[in-house]
């Protein structure tokens, strides 16, 4: 169980060590951390896990059995040096109380054309042939062209390989290995169900593109196991709600040491954040989000041809800068309102305390009956404006629309930043109470409610009657133009800033602006890519701020 020649010597190892040297601006920062994590495990330093010089020659010996496809040669000659390292740490390191395979979870996130599939294809292959009998292996995609990938690089794999070929039985939905009764199925998420499935591996590949269900049911099916694996692989995708975030939301979390979680295994291959701002002229963000591109000069040039593109282009850009560079990033256009990476940097965390003696500003914007509705309020402090703020849903619909938007409100719920009420229709009642409340849970003084005479008539009398100042605002581009502008400057200038609220995150992705012919833009709800309510409240709350700011306590003019 300690470091042995046979390991120090392996290209996995040296890999290893290229990453972790300082000089190397080539490498993403997690990248590095995973690195150093797994060389600890090699030296023989770690408590729970080795790697085994068994392990490992067994799996050199099955490389030298297979031939690569493309390059027509051994499959131990045609890797990447970061896939012998995925492959080293999936089938050599093992526990050491049990001797099973040590990491249970893969994460690998890097972009297009770096034979992400094809790896996992090797992983598949040479799981078919060592482990127990009557496994069942399953790939789960968005759809089932996307789920057959794995599927098509493995009969690649296998066909190339006449030493491997006559143990394996290809068929149209499955391949099963003969010499255990092991069988691979790929799965649709679009078709298929997930559930009562038992997979000793799975592989969830172009996980940006889905929500979390298909991960959570094919994870649930291993809880038995003791040797299971699961593989997630994905680019970036241009949008925050999908199941990639949170796997490399935690992934971070392990890697920082915020999380123990140490069978969790993820080389997340995204440019540094010093770097990413750069994206433009600094070669390193191609490098540390495409590996391959750090000794393949062919695809380094190409990937930068499709970068001086995407300078020039604005409708090229999001594709780039997710697939080649793996940067979330939903291009603005003519309709985008904010980059959802300009509103992250304004996250701050926000003590309960912070709003004791403050003066605020509320609006609501409340949508049909059915369908969500929001609250807002902000205020100013020292040139920042702080945002707090709910969403409202429907109690019996809850189900039904995180299916339909692909969002977890259960989750959202449980971290307060949205309020299930009533049945089928929002309870205005829990609405105005909410915003009567602000002033005794926050210590703040609200000094105006804003609202929408559309659908907060009722609401706004109510609130008035208990003897709050409450103003129409027009739900115009003449009169939104402003505060929607005033926004977006303050969060460009990171003076604006919210506590951690993943759903407002969500609205802001989601927000797309119209312009009107006097050049006035606002939120188009109708336009926008989901729900914005909280968004919209967001902005007839800054409205109210800035007439206070303009006008002072005089009679505000909507023209």
């Amino acid at each position: 169980m300690t470091n042995t020649t046979v390991i120090t010597e392996s290209r996995a190892y040296k890999y290893c060590k290229a990453l972790t040297r300082k000089s190397n601006k080539k490498a993403p920062i997690y990248v590095k951390k995973q690195a150093k994590a797994w060389l600890k495990i090699a030296d023989g330093k770690d408590s729970r896990a080795y790697v085994s010089e068994e392990a490992y020659k067994l799996l050199n010996e099955l490389l030298g059995l297979m031939r690569h496809p493309d390059l027509n040669c051994a499959m131990t000659e045609g890797l990447e040096d970061y896939a012998c390292f995925l492959l080293c740490a999936v089938f050599c390191t093992k526990e050491k109380k049990t001797g099973t395979r040590y990491y249970q979870t893969v994460l690998l996130e890097i972009c297009r054309k770096n034979f992400k599939t094809f790896n996992s294809a090797i992983i598949f292959v040479i799981g078919m042939i060592i482990e127990p009998r009557f496994s069942r292996f399953f790939s789960v995609a968005p759809d089932y062209k996307l789920s057959s990938e794995l599927r098509l690089a493995a009969r690649k794999i296998i066909k190339s390989s006449p030493e491997l070929e006559e143990y394996f039985k290809i068929k149209r939905d499955e391949i099963v290995c003969n010499l255990n009764d092991i069988s691979y199925t790929p799965l649709a998420y679009s078709n298929d169900k997930m559930d009562g499935k038992l997979a000793n591996i799975f592989l969830a590949d172009e996980a940006g593109a889905m929500d979390a269900y298909p991960v959570e049911a094919m994870r649930s099916s291993q809880i038995t196991l003791r040797n299971k694996l699961g593989i997630i692989i994905s680019t970036q995708y241009p949008n925050d709600n999908n199941v990639l975030t949170d796997e490399i939301d935690y992934a971070k979390r392990v890697l920082d040491g915020l999380t123990e979680d140490k069978r969790y295994f993820a080389l997340l291959y995204e440019p540094d954040d010093d770097i990413k701002n750069n994206w433009r002229t600094d070669d390193n963000c191609i490098y540390q989000s495409n590996p391959v591109a750090v000794k393949n000069n062919v695809v380094f040039d190409d990937i930068k041809k499709k970068r001086a593109l995407a300078i020039m282009y604005e409708n090229r850009r999001e594709n780039y800068l997710c697939k080649h560079n793996n940067i979330l990033y939903k291009g603005i256009g003519t309709e985008g309102y904010i980059d959802i990476e300009c509103v992250k940097k304004c996250r701050r965390n926000i003590d309960k305390e912070f709003w004791r003696g403050k003066k605020i500003y509320a609006a609501m914007d409340l949508s049909l009956s059915d369908d969500n509705t929001a609250v807002s309020y902000v205020t100013e402090y020292e040139g920042i404006i702080y945002y707090g703020g709910m969403c409202f849903i429907p109690e019996n619909r809850i189900g039904e629309k995180s299916v339909r938007e692909k969002l977890n409100y259960r989750a959202m719920i449980e971290a307060g930043e949205c309020t299930a009420c009533g049945d089928d229709v929002i309870d205005y009642g829990v609405v105005e109470r909410y915003v009567m409340g602000l002033e005794e849970s926050l210590g703040a003084s609200i000094m105006q409610i804003g609202y929408d005479r559309w659908n907060a008539l009722s609401s706004a009398q109510k609130l008035e009657a208990a003897g709050y100042e409450c103003v129409e605002i027009k739900q115009h581009s003449s009169v939104l133009h402003s505060p929607t502008k005033l926004l977006k400057e303050r969060i460009l200038e990171r003076r604006f800033c919210y506590d951690k609220n993943r759903l407002l995150e969500i609205n802001f992705e989601n927000a797309r602006c119209t312009e009107d012919t006097n050049l006035n833009k606002y939120v188009n709800k109708k336009r926008s890519a989901g729900k914005v309510d909280m968004v919209v409240s967001l902005i007839n709350a800054m409205y109210l701020l800035e007439q206070e700011q303009l006008n002072g306590w005089e009679f505000i003019c909507q023209s």
